[in-house]
């Protein structure tokens, strides 16, 4: 699920970036957003959905750790504080499964 959430955030930031840079980012985005999402779906295949569906917020992480450092967004205290509860939730739902 991890390389899923690095595609599909990836994906996304490319779909932004496209905006100002034009079309052959966007191709790349929705590329990677495709391979992000095959590569759910063989997860799902073998992993349990209690435990898997709850990484994908893992993506919330991901965007703002690329928005800090590809788009210079800033990050602020509050954001800092979502992520570790996301990181906490998504440790104690991961570690719950057999």
């Amino acid at each position: 699920m991890l390389i899923s959430s690095i595609c599909v955030c990836v994906g996304q930031l490319l779909w932004k970036i496209s905006a100002e840079e034009g079309i052959l980012f966007l191709i790349f985005g929705f590329a990677l957003y495709g391979i992000g999402a095959f590569i759910m779906i063989i997860a799902y295949k073998f992993g349990s959905l209690s435990v898997l569906q709850p990484m994908l917020s893992l993506n919330y992480v991901l965007s703002i750790i690329l928005a800090h450092t590809i788009l210079k967004e800033d990050i602020t205290l509050l954001k800092v504080i979502g992520v570790l509860i996301i990181i906490l939730g998504v440790i104690l739902i991961g570690g719950g499964d057999k």
